[in-house]
C-alpha cells in the first residue's frame, strides 16, 4: 500500500456561520414548528444550496417575489434584508410575516433612515444586483441612495449637493477594497459624512483578517461557499491577495479540483458566513482520504455573538 503524500492543513477560525445566518435559520425552524408546513421564504434565507434544500425538506418554500405567496401562509423576509415596499406590501395583503434581517443590516436602513431625514443624499458602496444592496436601496425613494461599486465609480457618481452626503456600505465587501473606495470618497467629497461604526460586518472582519493569517504560508487556500454568496467570494479576493497562488470556492468536497491540488504541501481552509461546519468537515475528510492530514487550528479572534430572534416566534 502506497503511503499518503503528508499535508499541512491550516483551519481558518473564525469560519462559518454567523450569528445573523444562525438566527435567520432559527426563524424559518421555528415558523415551521409554529405554524406548520409551508412557511414561504423571500428568496434564499441565506445563500447556501445545503442550508436551503435542507429548510426546503422541512417545508419551507423559497419564492423570489412576495407575489408568488399566498394571503394565509406566513412569510419570511431573508437575512439579506428587503425593500420598505415588501413588507408594506405583506401588511396591505393582511399577511403573517417575520422579518429575518441580519439585525446588522437593520443597522445600516436605520443609518440611511436618519441620515435621509437629515436632508442628506446617500452613496452606498455595494454590488449591484445584491439582495442587501437592493434592500438598502429600498429603504428611501428612488435617486436618494447612488450605488457605487468601485473607485472608478467615485469618480463619475452625479451627486445633488457634495456638501450634503453620506455613505454606508453593504456589510459583505472585502474590508480593504472597501479603504480605498471610502478614501476616493472623501477625497472628492470632503464633507461627506461616514457611518460612526464601521458598516462592514464583524463576522466578514473577522474571517478576512483569518485568512490573511493562512494565505501566505500556504500552497493553496478552499473556501466553502455559495457562488452567490458575496463574503465568500471575497474571501477567496482575499486570499489570492495576500499570498495564495490557488485560492478557490467550492460548495462540496465533490467541487474539489484535485488535479490543480496535485503536489502541495499545504492548505487552509475557511468558510463563508453562511457555510454550516458539516460541510468543512465533508472537505477535511476528503482529504485525509488521500493524504496524511496534520491540521493545524489558526484562531485569530473568539466570536461570542448571539442575535435574538423575534418576539413572535419566542416561547418565553
Amino acid at each position: 500500500m502506497t503511503a499518503k503524500p503528508p499535508l499541512m492543513l491550516y483551519l481558518a477560525a473564525p469560519r462559518g456561520f454567523c450569528a445573523g445566518v444562525d438566527r435567520a435559520i432559527k426563524i424559518v425552524e421555528m415558523a415551521l414548528e409554529k405554524w406548520g408546513a409551508p412557511v414561504y421564504v423571500r428568496h434564499e434565507i441565506v445563500h447556501n444550496k445545503f442550508v436551503v434544500d435542507g429548510l426546503r425538506d422541512k417545508g419551507a418554500v423559497f419564492v423570489e417575489e412576495l407575489e408568488e405567496c399566498p394571503d394565509d401562509r406566513p412569510v419570511i423576509f431573508s437575512a439579506h434584508g428587503v425593500p420598505k415596499s415588501v413588507p408594506a406590501a405583506a401588511q396591505a395583503r393582511e399577511m403573517v410575516f417575520v422579518d429575518a434581517t441580519c439585525p446588522l443590516v437593520s443597522k445600516v436602513h436605520i443609518e440611511a433612515q436618519r441620515h435621509a431625514e437629515a436632508g442628506l443624499q446617500m452613496i452606498m458602496i455595494g454590488h449591484k444586483g445584491h439582495p442587501e444592496t437592493i434592500g438598502t436601496m429600498g429603504q428611501l425613494p428612488e435617486g436618494e441612495v447612488l450605488l457605487v461599486e468601485t473607485v472608478e465609480d467615485v469618480e463619475h457618481v452625479d451627486v445633488r449637493d457634495p456638501e450634503r452626503l453620506a455613505f454606508v456600505t453593504q456589510t459583505t465587501l472585502s474590508v480593504d477594497d472597501t479603504k480605498d473606495i471610502v478614501a476616493a470618497l472623501q477625497t472628492r467629497f470632503p464633507a461627506i459624512i461616514g457611518p460612526h461604526k464601521e458598516d462592514i460586518c464583524y463576522a466578514t472582519t473577522n474571517r478576512q483578517e483569518a485568512v490573511k493569517e493562512v494565505a501566505p504560508k500556504s500552497d493553496a487556500l478552499l473556501v466553502v461557499g455559495a457562488p452567490n454568496s458575496s463574503n465568500s467570494r471575497r474571501l477567496v479576493e482575499v486570499g489570492a491577495k495576500n499570498g495564495c497562488s490557488y485560492a478557490q470556492l467550492v460548495q462540496r468536497a465533490e467541487n474539489i479540483d484535485w488535479r490543480a491540488l496535485d503536489g502541495i504541501r499545504s492548505i487552509a481552509i475557511t468558510a463563508g458566513a453562511s457555510a454550516p461546519e458539516l460541510l468543512v468537515n465533508e472537505v477535511i475528510d476528503a482529504f485525509r482520504e488521500r493524504y496524511d492530514v496534520t491540521v493545524e487550528l489558526v484562531e485569530t479572534a473568539v466570536e461570542r455573538v448571539e442575535f435574538k430572534v423575534p418576539r413572535v416566534l419566542r416561547t418565553a
